[in-house]
């Protein structure tokens, strides 16, 4: 494939370059053809993107929807076929704004007005379509050979929320239609997967705007599932030592003054409220209230560590463009801890943060995960907390005992909190990219914020240091990648139902609702099917939507014995027991937690 450089010259495209350009492309003509079917479009920027190219466009009162989309990619893979050479050339700013002026292309006048003086501008043609970019791309348009426009969504002007929300079409391309049909299976197990259809179907969360978006409800099914989460993450807790408080979702604006966060988090929190003259913010994590469980004691260095946990609600600003579902909200609870330790102590408690990460893991048989130590940008005046050897310590100290654990890890930089640089644990899901589950941060900078102190052997005062982590990260985006993993079909100890009895007819009504009431006495999640429907139904019912792991059913046979046929979703296959052997088995499947 040749590509026309910004020079003027055509050479054949490196491999490595190949998807970049032919993206950039698609943007261009993608572009191209929404001018020609929507004549007053103006264009602001189109890259070319990771998995596809998008364009931001400024529609005027036109609002598209994804139906538009088949008549966009229409007349582009008009525009392949009409085969359009690409040409370049450069020319001088005034010259630029002069042509971008004449074609009413605002956006593109004013990304001029912010390019440096020295700035080489060049613009790409093809046909009627004229556009200014730095290239390279095709030489012509039928080299364009596999594309699919996917979703629109909103983008402010220049990422800033201040201007004008424009409109953002998506796509895809791809070297060939091969390429293309993989992509499209791919999406295809993506929308399988998707926590946002499976918890609806499965009916574990609603969201609902008159509520307000990034604030989904978990309802009885999701919440039952919730529950056995907190349950499991905090017994393995206590086990260790932890001591759990609850902590109001609200504090006060000098809270977040002390503790930096105003100064440095402030766009990801929701405004300032006035009450009686003082100012409030729904809080959007809970070192500063765990700062203050700390000081509302004395402390000896014989009671250190200390280490304090709560399964807490917060609150964080998001725009409304990636918001989703339970999977990032403006809403959330954080299986959070923070732990007080001496300096002697951080490799010691670190290492059981470590294995209590891993070992979480090992029960929920999460085995694609990588380690991330997580530095600041020291360049970055604004993001950080500036005190240049408090952060040379903490990363040294990090780094130092990351190295001694033996534990494989890459660095990135800029990904630190803003009080401490911090290990991330990063999730590869079965579908999507990766993100962070589990987060050790290590912090020298709030506990001398809030002047914590405790009392040394040798009688001074000292700071103690802060492990900040989460093992869950949050319940909610945890329960996400669970139901993406699992296609909703939990193991027993997690399933919101975990077995469902099923009446052949009304002649075993009375005996399945007898063995429905024992099994509920035992604090099994059970549910009986009285609907009149055949038993096939129900059974297909029970094992596709509800995903249960046992189907008990009952029929005349079942209630002259006095027993129970009990199909098992993992085998399919049915076996024939009492009811209180069943329980026992099945509570002792809830106790291994497998």
């Amino acid at each position: 494939m040749k590509i026309l450089y910004n020079d003027g010259h055509a050479a054949e495209c490196p491999q490595e370059l190949e998807l970049e350009v032919l993206r950039h492309s698609a943007a261009h003509i993608m572009a191209q053809a929404i001018k020609r079917l929507y004549p007053q479009a103006h264009f602001a920027y189109g890259p070319a993107t990771e998995k596809g190219f998008h364009y931001d466009i400024d529609l005027g009162n036109v609002k598209l929807s994804d139906e538009d989309l088949p008549a966009i990619e229409k007349e582009m893979q008009a525009i392949v076929k009409e085969n359009l050479p690409f040409k370049v050339y450069p020319l001088s700013r005034d010259e630029a704004v002069k042509l971008m002026e004449s074609r009413g292309e605002i956006y593109k006048v004013e990304h001029i007005a912010d390019l440096p003086d020295d700035a080489t501008l060049t613009f790409y043609q093809q046909g009627d379509y004229i556009d200014m970019c730095v290239g390279p791309h095709i030489t012509y348009t039928k080299a364009l050979k596999a594309f699919k426009l996917t979703a629109l969504s909103g983008a402010y002007w220049k990422n800033d929320q201040k201007n004008k929300m424009l409109t953002r079409v998506n796509g895809v391309a791809f070297r060939n239609q091969d390429e293309l049909k993989e992509y499209e299976k791919q999406v295809e197990e993506a929308r399988a997967r998707d926590h946002r259809r499976i918890g609806k179907d499965m009916q574990l969360f609603m969201t609902n705007d008159l509520i307000g978006k990034g604030l989904p409800v978990f309802l009885p099914k999701g919440y039952t599932l919730w529950q056995q989460l907190e349950n499991y993450i905090r017994d393995k807790e206590v086990m260790l030592g932890y001591q759990h408080v609850l902590s109001p979702c609200v504090g006060s604006v000098n809270l977040y003054k002390t503790s930096g966060h105003l100064e440095h988090y402030k766009e990801n929190m929701f405004p300032i409220m006035e009450v009686e003259g003082e100012g409030y913010v729904l809080r959007p994590m809970n070192c500063p209230h765990h700062m203050m469980v700390y000081a509302n004691r004395k402390h000896s260095y014989r009671d250190l560590p200390i280490r304090i946990g709560e399964i807490a609600h917060d609150f964080r600003y998001e725009p409304s463009g990636v918001l989703k579902g339970i999977e990032r909200g403006r809403h959330f609870c954080q299986n959070d801890a923070h732990l007080f330790v001496t300096p002697d102590q951080i490799k010691d408690e670190f290492s059981s943060v470590v294995d209590l990460i891993f070992s979480t893991y090992k029960d929920f048989n999460i085995t694609d995960y990588r380690c991330v130590l997580s530095l600041r940008d020291p360049d970055d005046k604004v993001k950080y907390h500036q005190d240049d050897e408090m952060w040379d310590k903490a990363e040294n100290a990090l780094r130092e005992v990351l190295n001694e654990l033996g534990i494989h890890y890459t660095e990135e930089i800029g990904e630190a909190a803003f009080y401490g640089p911090k290990l991330d644990v990063n999730v590869q899901p079965a579908v999507g990219a990766e993100y962070t589950l589990s987060t050790c941060q290590l912090d020298f900078c709030l506990p001398a914020k809030f002047d914590l102190k405790y009392t040394d052997r040798d009688g001074t005062e000292k700071t103690p240091v802060v492990l900040h982590r989460a093992i869950l990260g949050s319940l909610d985006r945890f329960m996400a990648y669970l139901i993406e993993e699992t296609k909703g079909i939990f193991p027993v100890w997690l399933a919101p139902v975990q077995a469902k009895i099923l009446p052949v007819s009304d002649k075993s009504m009375d005996y399945a609702t007898e063995v429905y009431r024992q099994l509920r006495k035992l604090r099994l999640r059970v549910e009986l099917d009285d609907r009149n429907e055949k038993i096939g139904y129900k059974i297909r019912y029970a094992r596709q939507e509800d995903k249960v792991p046992y189907m008990i059913i009952i029929g005349e046979k079942e209630t002259e014995e006095g027993n129970i046929s009990v199909r098992d979703r993992e085998t399919d296959q049915t076996t024939v027991c009492g009811v209180s052997e069943f329980a026992d088995m099945l509570i002792n499947k809830i106790k291994e937690r497998k």
